[in-house]
């Protein structure tokens, strides 16, 4: 069995049956694309890499075949892979150069194919092949003014452009996660595109003194996933996200808040046509907080004060919100009332009511209550989050 084979799926299968042609130019980060092809294939994609002679001074045309399962185009011969690859008529879902150098980019911008990829491009373009590009270069070359005019005219021809991402004096290649991101949201239903979606996650962090906090066991994990779904679903996507134990994406615009008090501040700048709120907010905070350490010698006492509840202040800067009720230990006919009767009283959209008790670290099992139904859900958080979305897709 080719290695290629054993990993074929092995995530999802948002891809299968999509084939992907990665142009590699002679950029250092070309080492990374081995680790990209194999995670798009991980989630059903056929990827064949393109490579210029540059690039394989770099990478050798054995290690992505290794990599893809497929023989790499290092030239353009009699066969004519260019038309059969990215003509018209042909079987590739998107043209994906990562990475792309300064000298690359200028080509394709000009009309020059001198390359295995910059003529894969120029026939991508005529024929209306989606095409991305994900440069990587020396801050000063992205900088250069001939460079940025070049990126423009691609731009204004169709050509999407992922980062690159400025890191002191480079302009770096992006993760494989931004590029699986993404191709998911290139070949998704894309129900959500246009449309400002918020997520609002995470755990909320009280101090009870300069070291000491009131907190939950939230991991932020459901908040990703929310996140990272309405992405793929074409949606313009902020992430807010307390106390969490799981690691962001990159590729989303992500707020940080510690308090209930903090997001209380934030909601003034909620302008979005979406609000979901996942995040497991303390319903209490200390009356006083001691500066410094509470010894920790003898008991302690201490006043707690409600805080503030956030969903109201959310609703009244966006009509279409989405909260979520957690209970311990109710019949789902009781859960039901009590998430019905939260969602009249705060006038939500919708809400997501769980029982704690049988929630697992990252599957969950979850009613979605509207004014006219309830449903239920099941399965990994990444499938309960698509469920949501569901619901989200059907308000606007």
């Amino acid at each position: 069995m080719h290695p290629s084979e054993e990993i074929f799926c092995t995530k999802s299968n948002k891809l299968r049956g999509k084939t992907i042609i990665m142009g590699i130019t002679g950029s250092v980060a070309a080492i990374e694309c081995f680790a990209t092809i194999r995670e798009l294939i991980r989630h059903g994609a056929k990827v064949i890499p393109v490579m210029s002679s540059a690039a394989q001074e770099l990478v050798t045309p054995t290690s992505l075949e290794f990599a893809s399962g497929m023989v790499p185009v290092t030239k353009i011969t009699g066969r004519a892979e260019h038309v059969s690859m990215l003509g018209d008529g042909s079987v590739a879902d998107v043209f994906l150069i990562y990475p792309a150098t300064a000298n690359t980019i200028s080509k394709i911008a000009q009309g020059v194919d001198d390359t295995p990829v910059t003529t894969m491009a120029t026939v991508a373009m005529g024929s209306g092949i989606p095409m991305v590009i994900a440069p990587a270069m020396h801050d000063s070359m992205f900088r250069n003014p001939a460079v940025k005019k070049n990126i423009e005219f691609l731009k204004e021809s169709g050509v999407m452009f992922l980062g690159p991402n400025i890191d002191d004096v480079r302009a770096k290649v992006v993760s494989k996660e931004e590029v699986i991101a993404w191709a998911f949201k290139l070949m998704s239903k894309n129900d959500l595109k246009g449309k400002k979606v918020l997520v609002i996650g995470g755990r909320s962090e009280e101090p009870i003194d300069s070291m000491r906090i009131i907190t939950n066991r939230s991991t932020g994990l459901m908040s990703v996933h929310l996140a990272e779904r309405a992405f793929e679903r074409g949606a313009d996507v902020e992430l807010w996200m307390g106390g969490c134990s799981v690691p962001l994406p990159d590729y989303i615009p992500t707020k940080r808040f510690g308090t209930v008090g903090d997001l209380m501040k934030m909601t003034k700048k909620i302008k979005h046509d979406i609000v979901i709120v996942p995040a497991a907010l303390s319903d209490f905070a200390a009356v006083r907080v001691k500066k410094g350490k509470i010894p920790s010698e003898g008991s302690v006492k201490m006043e707690l004060t409600p805080v503030p509840k956030v969903l109201p202040a959310i609703r009244s800067r966006c009509d279409n919100v989405i909260g979520f009720k957690a209970e311990s230990g109710l019949e789902r006919e009781a859960l039901v009332e009590k998430a019905r009767g939260r969602m009249i009283a705060y006038d939500l959209a919708a809400i997501v009511a769980n029982d704690i008790d049988v929630a697992g670290k990252t599957s969950s099992k979850a009613v979605i209550v509207t004014k006219d139904n309830a449903k239920d859900i099941s399965g990994t958080k990444a499938n309960v989050a698509d469920s949501i979305l569901d619901v989200c897709a059907e308000l606007i």
